[in-house]
């Protein structure tokens, strides 16, 4: 667990390749006790995850939580749809956005705030193709200017 921040489970480094973030906000997340253990083990992959609102509720989709070795039949399936939790008016507020003006909402890290699982959710539109490697370009000479000094 070197390098990660103490509550830090996991992060979504391709999010930020592949989307610019214009916002961020932290929701609870639903879970089953088992899927709680497993993420204490850092089992969980949100390379592909994404968010939706349906019914005025917002549903983390693709977010991978393997099963715990030791749950037997009390594990749940891996990739199912997990609830997230936030207040009304924030959910309204972003389903204008999404629903608007073409945002997507993307996991971006996942951690513990104490002994809740908690997921900072971004606000994004997604990059195309010459935006990816313009910030490739800076990125390259960022790192040639430091390595001339």
């Amino acid at each position: 667990m070197q390098g990660k921040a103490p509550g830090l489970i996991a992060g979504n480094k391709k999010a930020f390749h592949d989307y610019f973030v214009e916002d961020s906000y932290e929701a609870g997340l639903e879970l089953c006790g088992t899927e709680v253990k497993s993420l204490r083990c850092g089992r969980v992959n949100l390379k592909d995850s994404f968010c939706r609102i349906k019914n005025g509720e917002i549903l983390i989709y693709g977010m991978h939580i393997s099963p715990y070795e030791k749950g037997n039949i009390f594990n749940r399936e891996p990739m199912r749809p997990r609830r997230l939790l936030m207040h009304k008016r924030e959910i309204l507020k972003l389903f204008g956005l999404v629903g608007q003006q073409g945002y997507s909402l993307i996991p971006l890290k996942l951690y513990f705030s104490g002994k809740w699982v908690k997921v900072e959710i971004g606000l994004c539109k997604g990059k195309k193709l010459y935006d990816k490697r313009e910030a490739d370009a800076k990125r390259t000479a960022q790192r040639e200017a430091e390595r001339g000094r």
